[in-house]
């Protein structure tokens, strides 16, 4: 859930969780942005874009699959996002590029591909100072180049990634604390659906939970990308691809471990 006045949440969830649960819920918030297209009164955020080629250190090979090449989705600049985002963002990877397995093949050829592998998403950093455009290998799809304009918001996460132990709350009235913040929320629940979003927490308006937990907490979400009739992507029936990455993992730059997983209605 998307929030442009951070200065606000104390108050906000306080008034809507009481003052302990209230808190300790504020206490989640972290930083995100809404990709929106770049326009001119909107400026295009660093080499931040959707779609078109890769932006890849020379010596890096373009991911693959079973030699099947995977299809580049989006590019974020780190560097520009990198003053809003403060200390949430750890390490300064410079560009990130985000890949899935989604070749322009027949059914009958993709149907022998091991969709169940979570090597058919990949997150591929790069230096800015030497990355080179690099246009999709056939039989890869190219979905063209949209620049996109990184609007700054704090995010709580939506009720679907808030643990029972992450509040405390009344049991006689909850079940839980996602159903806590469900009933109490309304009207910033799931207010992200159907948006591009880059760090913050993801929507989880499909009913389930985006960031898996390990003993380092929830993980780290990088990026949102919805369904897009411009683009020429979808994920089922309006659904919507997350992008995420364990919070240690993240510290230490290692997005070798960054995973993804749609969700559709």
């Amino acid at each position: 859930m998307e929030f442009h006045d951070p200065a606000d949440l104390p108050r906000l969830c306080a008034e809507r969780l009481g003052e302990r649960a209230g808190a300790q819920f504020a206490a989640m918030a972290r930083r995100g942005f809404r990709l929106e297209t770049a326009t001119d009164g909107a400026p295009a955020t660093g080499r931040c874009r959707l779609g078109g080629p890769a932006l890849l250190d020379p010596e890096t090979p373009w991911p693959a699959l079973d030699g099947v090449p995977l299809s580049l989705l989006a590019v974020l600049d780190t560097d520009a996002l990198a003053p809003w985002l403060g200390a949430e963002l750890p390490t300064r990877p410079g560009l990130l590029n985000f890949f899935q397995l989604d070749p322009d093949v027949s059914y009958e050829e993709y149907r022998k591909l091991d969709t169940s592998s979570p090597e058919m998403y990949r997150v591929v950093p790069a230096d800015p100072a030497r990355a080179v455009e690099v246009p999709a290998p056939a039989p890869a799809r190219s979905y063209p180049a949209r620049p996109v304009h990184a609007a700054a918001s704090t995010m709580l996460p939506d009720c679907w990634d808030v643990a029972d132990d992450d509040l405390e709350y009344d049991t006689d009235r909850h079940w839980g604390a996602a159903s806590l913040v469900l009933d109490t929320m309304d009207g910033f629940d799931g207010n992200t659906a159907g948006k591009h979003c880059a760090f913050g927490w993801p929507d989880t308006s499909y009913g389930s939970s985006v960031t898996y937990r390990d003993a380092d907490g929830p993980h780290v979400h990088l990026l949102q990308l919805a369904a897009d009739e411009e683009l020429g992507w979808a994920w089922g029936d309006a659904g919507t691809l997350y992008f995420t990455v364990p919070a240690k993992a993240f510290a230490a730059g290692d997005y070798d471990r960054a995973d993804a997983q749609g969700h559709c209605g």
